[in-house]
């Protein structure tokens, strides 16, 4: 049976550089704009729908986090752009879904793009483009749609729990990255117990089924799909401890240092999931192939056996008249025993060549 395959249109869009255009699958009605402005004495939060409400926090020697949930408003964020004076580049890759992790340095700002990965309410894991615009004394952080893994940071921030308060937006910068990073873990760790689950599955006797495969396959392309989006970062943050821009304090230079190691070690796990990944096929094949062997060898035996049992009541069932065994009266049932002795003669010998 031939199966059909759907044509797919492949075109190239060729817009000019700098055009802003949503190529992602969240769309949002409105632009959702939580904005934190703090200090090492004062905090504030506001929830707003106008992007113009975080023009307001220049100045006033306090550091401003404003983060942006909607990609797809395109006017806001270019108004947004324009005020915080951001290129045209820059706004393009905010919404470009698609733009691999990066790090590019401005003269007033630097800009970060990152993949956000976490399970949400249904325990279903998401895959989110995040970017990250900081300036002397502010952030900027653009998602897709509501949901993320700054709760508590934001928390930290607000209790002024640990010493994010008395901090630039430098460290701010580098908490909100670590926030990204500790959340790896936890889906590091979650893809490792699918492996395992999945491995002892293909071990049990009982489990020989055809969606095991389709398993296997799966878990094959979640966890490419999750080296794409981790494995860039790498680069990023070694460009990022190297930088000598004066946004960042040479006291957070330590910091990043530490997240490097850490998306090292994140980028070590899913490489030696993903090799755990490829051998569960040739793991499942050659379980399936010594069953087949088991189930052949059983047939063998049998066959091997029947052999000369077939042999001799062959040469006993040919029409002749002067066989002399054929007129005993207790020729037939000399031969079923002879048979039968050769039988369990046959059984011990392949007993002890432990092919039984």
């Amino acid at each position: 049976m031939k199966v059909k395959t759907k044509k797919r249109a492949y075109k190239a869009t060729n817009l000019p550089p700098g055009t802003m255009k949503y190529k992602g699958k969240k769309q949002s009605l409105k632009t959702v704009i939580d904005i934190i402005n703090y200090s090492n004495q004062a905090f504030t939060k506001i929830d707003c729908n106008d992007v113009e409400d975080g023009f307001n926090f220049e100045g006033n020697q306090q550091v401003t986090w404003i983060n942006i949930n909607g990609l797809n408003n395109l006017k806001d964020i270019e108004k947004l752009g324009t005020h915080y004076n951001l290129h045209p580049l820059t706004l393009e890759d905010i919404v470009n879904t698609s733009q691999r992790p990066k790090f590019e340095e401005f003269q007033n700002y630097f800009f970060v793009v990152f993949k956000m990965l976490y399970f949400d309410d249904k325990d279903i894991l998401q895959y989110e483009h995040l970017s990250m615009v900081v300036g002397p004394d502010y952030v900027l952080t653009f998602q897709e749609a509501d949901g993320d893994v700054f709760d508590n940071l934001r928390n930290r921030i607000e209790v002024a729990k640990g010493r994010i308060r008395s901090q630039g937006a430098d460290y701010l910068m580098y908490a909100i990255l670590d926030a990204i990073v500790d959340n790896y873990f936890t889906v590091i760790e979650a893809v490792g117990d699918k492996i395992e689950d999945l491995e002892s599955n293909i071990f049990e006797t009982q489990t020989n089924n055809s969606t095991t495969p389709n398993q296997i396959q799966d878990l094959k392309q979640e966890v490419l799909k999750i080296r794409r989006s981790i494995l860039p970062l790498r680069e990023v943050i070694n460009r990022l401890e190297k930088s000598d821009n004066t946004i960042i304090n040479v006291k957070s230079q330590s910091y990043i240092r530490d997240l490097y190691d850490h998306i090292i070690q994140v980028n070590e796990s899913i490489d030696l999931y993903r090799e755990m990944v490829w051998g569960l096929m040739d793991m499942y094949m050659t379980i399936i192939s010594n069953k087949m062997n088991e189930v052949m060898k059983v047939l063998t035996i049998i066959a091997t056996i029947f052999i000369p049992l077939t042999f001799i009541a062959g040469i006993y069932g040919m029409n002749f008249t002067n066989m002399p065994e054929l007129q005993s009266e207790n020729g037939y049932f000399i031969l079923l025993g002879a048979m039968f002795v050769l039988f369990i003669i046959m059984l011990i010998y392949f007993r002890n060549k432990k092919w039984l």
